[in-house]
C-alpha cells in the first residue's frame, strides 16, 4: 500500500505526461519553454492572482519572497512553530530572527491571538524590528487569514503565505496562494500538485514585487540576461517539469481535489467516533495534503504505527519536533510558555494514506486496522 500513490496517478495520466515530455525533448527547449509560460498563466488563473512566477523549488520560493521584502539582520519574522523546517530555515538564512508562534490545536495552523501577543512582546522588548509574518497552510487547509489579516494590518506587517501544502484549499471560494502579499508553493512530488522532481512557484498581485522577484530568480537580471543589476539566484522550473505539471493541474482541477475531499469525508465518517479527526471550519476547504489524526499520547502512536506497519499500512508523523526545539535553533528562549500546543501535537499526530486514487476497499482496510489497533 502506498502512502501517496504517484504510480497510480501516472498510469491515469501517462498518455498526456509522456506526450508532453517527448514534445519538450523533440523541441529542445529545456529551459524557459512555452510550457513554463503556459503553466504560469494557468496557475495564476487557478489561484485568482495577477502574477505567478515558477521557480526551482518551494524553498527558493520562500527565499525569493523574503528577499523581495528586504528581510535581513535585526528583523523579526513570525513563523508557526508547527511546520516543515524550510518555513523557518529560509528566514534564518537571510540573517533575520525567527519568532515562533503557536498553532490552533484543531486546525494545526497559526493562532492569530498568539501571533498578536508575540508581536506585542517583540515591540515591547525593542530589540528587533517586526518585519513580516510567514503564514503556513498546513496539511492542505488555509490558515485563518481573515483573523490573521486583522492582526497584520494593525501592525502594518506583510504576509508571506507558505502554501506548499495548501495549493487547492480555499476560504469561501477564494483559493490558497492568493491570501498573502506574496504566496509560495512547492511542487515536490508528494504535494497536492507535484512534479517528478523539484519545483515551486510564487504568487502576487503586486507588479513591483513580481518584477523584483522575476529578477532575483534569474541571477538578478535587469533588462536582459547579461545585465545583472543585483545579486540573485539560479531558480527556474525546467520545461519538462512544467510539461508534467500541466496535465496534473488539469486533473487536479477536474476531479482530484473533489476526490480528495470525498475520501476525507469517508475517513471522517468511519473514524470520528474513535479518533480526533481533522477539523475544517465552515467556509474552508482543504486540499488534504495530509489526513492527520490526533492520538492520546506518543506511546499510543508508536504502538499503533508498529501494528499498522505489520499490516502493510504506512503512516507518517508530520512533525515530530517543533521548530523552537530543533537543534538548529538551539538556545531559542522567546515566548516558550506560549508554544505548548505545538509541543503536544508533535507527540500525538499521525497521518494516514491520503491521495485521490484511494478506493473504498483500501479505505476500509485502513480504517478497520486503525480501529483494531486503538
Amino acid at each position: 500500500m502506498q502512502f501517496i500513490d504517484l504510480k497510480k496517478q501516472y498510469q491515469v495520466l501517462k498518455e498526456q505526461i509522456d506526450a508532453n515530455v517527448m514534445k519538450v525533448i523533440d523541441e529542445g527547449h529545456y529551459i524557459g519553454g512555452e510550457e513554463v509560460k503556459t503553466l504560469s498563466n494557468e496557475l495564476a488563473t487557478y489561484c485568482g492572482v495577477k502574477h505567478c512566477l515558477t521557480c526551482a523549488n518551494g524553498t527558493d520560493a520562500l527565499t525569493i519572497a523574503l528577499r523581495c521584502l528586504n528581510v535581513g539582520e535585526g528583523d523579526a519574522v513570525f513563523v508557526p512553530t508547527f511546520t516543515f523546517f524550510a518555513s523557518a530555515e529560509t528566514v534564518a538564512l537571510e540573517g533575520a530572527t525567527c519568532i515562533f508562534v503557536d498553532v490552533d490545536e484543531r486546525t494545526f495552523n497559526l493562532d492569530s491571538k498568539k501571533l498578536e501577543k508575540a508581536i506585542e512582546q517583540v515591540i515591547k522588548e525593542g530589540k528587533l524590528n517586526p518585519k513580516c509574518v510567514v503564514v503556513v497552510d498546513l496539511f492542505g487547509q488555509p490558515a485563518d487569514f481573515p483573523a490573521i489579516r486583522e492582526v497584520t494590518d494593525k501592525y502594518n506587517l506583510p504576509i508571506i503565505e507558505d502554501g506548499a501544502q495548501g495549493f487547492g484549499g480555499s476560504i469561501n471560494g477564494k483559493k490558497a496562494c492568493s491570501f498573502g502579499d506574496i504566496a509560495t508553493t512547492s511542487f515536490f512530488p508528494a504535494k497536492p500538485l507535484g512534479c517528478y522532481g523539484d519545483g515551486g512557484a510564487i504568487f502576487t498581485d503586486n507588479d513591483e514585487y513580481f518584477a523584483l522577484m522575476s529578477s532575483l530568480a534569474v541571477h538578478g537580471k535587469g533588462s536582459y540576461k547579461y545585465d545583472n543589476v543585483r545579486i540573485g539566484y539560479n531558480s527556474r522550473l525546467d520545461t519538462i517539469q512544467a510539461g508534467i505539471l500541466l496535465p496534473k493541474l488539469h486533473a487536479f482541477e477536474q476531479y482530484e481535489l473533489r476526490d480528495r475531499n470525498v475520501i476525507a469525508s469517508k475517513y471522517d465518517e468511519l473514524l470520528s467516533k474513535d479518533f480526533v479527526t481533522p477539523f475544517v471550519p465552515q467556509g474552508f476547504e482543504s486540499s488534504w495534503a495530509q489526513y492527520t489524526l490526533i492520538l492520546d499520547s506518543t506511546e499510543q502512536r508508536e504502538q499503533m504505527q508498529a501494528k499498522l506497519k505489520d499490516k502493510g499500512i504506512p503512516t507518517m508523523v508530520y512533525y515530530p519536533i517543533p521548530m523552537h526545539k530543533q537543534s538548529a535553533f538551539k538556545g531559542y528562549d522567546f515566548n516558550l510558555d506560549d508554544l505548548k500546543v505545538a509541543e503536544s501535537l508533535c507527540g500525538r499526530v499521525m497521518s494516514i494514506p491520503m491521495h485521490p486514487y484511494l478506493d473504498d476497499q483500501t479505505i476500509s482496510i485502513i480504517t478497520n486496522a486503525l480501529q483494531e489497533c486503538k
